[in-house]
This record gives structure tokens, sequence and C-alpha cells, in this order.
């Protein structure tokens, strides 16, 4: 990799990692559209981490209350602040979690393709649209119960398939549950962390299992330039949400995809 595609990818996975339009599709087609050689995935886990590290950092003042409110739960055997949050997204990560475990293989070896892409980018960017269109907006993140976890844990567990995006469709199911937009964003962001450290990890063990090397300079670079964009896109998107809702996104997922058919067909 030269340092041109080691910041173009970075960049690319820090600004779509928190965005509903898919990184792992942009990570897949970028390399192809572009001409370039497959990054690895030494430097794909490396990008990842530093989208772990951004919105961490970015939430690092609810993760704290909530882990802390977690072990008073515990103690207490009852719910103790944002201890009810904190078990929403423990067990919010199992679907995805399980099914990845399950079905990781075969989805990395049948579901990678850009057509395949293209029809999750389109197919779930439009029931993006009749969720957003239908939002009655009345719920914040914290009135969020066991059935709204199942049914946005197992929708996470959809985004497994490249094209769909985490973040998209748990803010879809938070949407289609009653959740106001920014509300059903910051539910998927916190959603977010267990299940990106999860897959970072198993994925370092086993390249490390096969005794991979890797480019360390790009590697650090990628994560660096992955972790300030990313903290950056999630401070953009959460205070324009609002103003702007899902609609410019819902239209560049129709447009991506309409490419993709036509460049692959």
């Amino acid at each position: 990799m030269d340092w041109l595609q080691t910041v173009t990818l970075a960049l690319v996975q820090g600004l779509t990692e928190f965005l509903p339009v898919s990184s792992s599709a942009h990570l897949i087609l970028a390399p192809r559209l572009l001409g370039w050689p497959d990054q690895g995935q030494a430097f794909d886990v490396a990008v990842h981490v530093g989208t772990l590290a951004a919105v961490v950092s970015y939430f690092h003042r609810e993760l704290g209350k909530m882990l802390r409110d977690w072990l008073a739960s515990l103690a207490a055997r009852r719910a103790v602040g944002h201890s009810s949050l904190a078990w929403g997204v423990f067990w919010g990560t199992f679907p995805a979690g399980l099914t990845g475990v399950l079905a990781g293989d075969q989805i990395e070896l049948f579901l990678r393709s850009p057509l395949v892409i293209a029809a999750a980018t389109i197919g779930f960017g439009l029931v993006l649209w009749w969720a957003s269109v239908r939002d009655d907006g009345g719920r914040d993140e914290f009135s969020i119960g066991w059935r709204d976890v199942l049914i946005i844990g197992c929708a996470q567990a959809l985004a497994l398939i490249p094209g769909t995006s985490r973040s998209g469709i748990t803010i879809t199911a938070g949407l289609l549950l009653g959740l106001r937009a920014t509300a059903a964003a910051r539910f998927s962001f916190l959603l977010s962390v267990p299940i990106i450290a999860a897959a970072g990890l198993l994925h370092t063990l086993g390249l490390i299992q096969q005794g991979a090397s890797a480019d360390w300079a790009a590697v650090g670079v990628g994560a660096l330039v992955a972790a300030l964009s990313a903290f950056a896109c999630i401070h953009a998107f959460l205070k324009l949400l609002e103003r702007i809702g899902m609609l410019p996104f819902i239209v560049y997922r129709l447009i991506l995809g309409a490419a993709l058919v036509v460049l692959f067909w």
C-alpha cells in the first residue's frame, strides 16, 4: 500500500462507519474501483480499531456512567441509573455476534460481490426511507425495553451482509420502534462498541495464529486517520441529523447502488 491508498481507505472507513451508508461495502469497493491491491485484513482491523477509539472517546462520559451503573445494578439486583441502557447494549450485541460466529465464513465467501452490495445498498436504503417517513419521533434511548433490544439486535445481525450498513439498519429499526432520529443514532453508536471490539479481537487473534505480517507504518497511520475522521463524523452527524434528516443518505445509497449495477452487471 502506498500512502495515498492508506489515507484514502482510512478516511473511507472513518467517514462511513457511523453513517447509514455501509463502511464494509466502501472498503470492498474502493480498491476495486480504483485499481488498488486488496489492503489486507491487518489494515481492516487497524481502521476498525480507529473507529472504535473514536466512538469510545466521543461517548466516554455516557459509557463511564453505563459501566458504573451496570456494576451497581449487579450488586443491587435492580435497575440503577443508566444500567438499563448498558444491559440493552450488552444483550443487543448477541444476535450479530452469534450470526458472525455461525455464518461469518459463508458471508465472507458468498456475499462480498458488487451486485450483492448493490442490492443491499438499494434495498435497505428504501427501508430506511420508509422508516424515516413514518417516524413519530417520541422516544429517547433511555426508554428502550427488551422488545426493542431484541429487534434492534437482530437488525444489527443483518449488517453482516455487505452493503446493509450496521448504523443504517440499527437506526432504521430504532425509527420503526418510535425512537427519535438522534436517539436511534446514539443507541446505534453505543451498540457499535462491543461488536467492533469483539470483531477486532477475533480478527487480531486470527492474524496472530496465521503469523501474518503487516506494514506497521500503514497500520498506525490508518488507525489514526480513521479515528480522527470517525470522531468528526459522529459529531457532525448528531449535530446535523435533526436539520437534514435521512434523505441525503438515502439518495446517496440509491445512486451508489444504481452505479454498481451499471458497472458490474
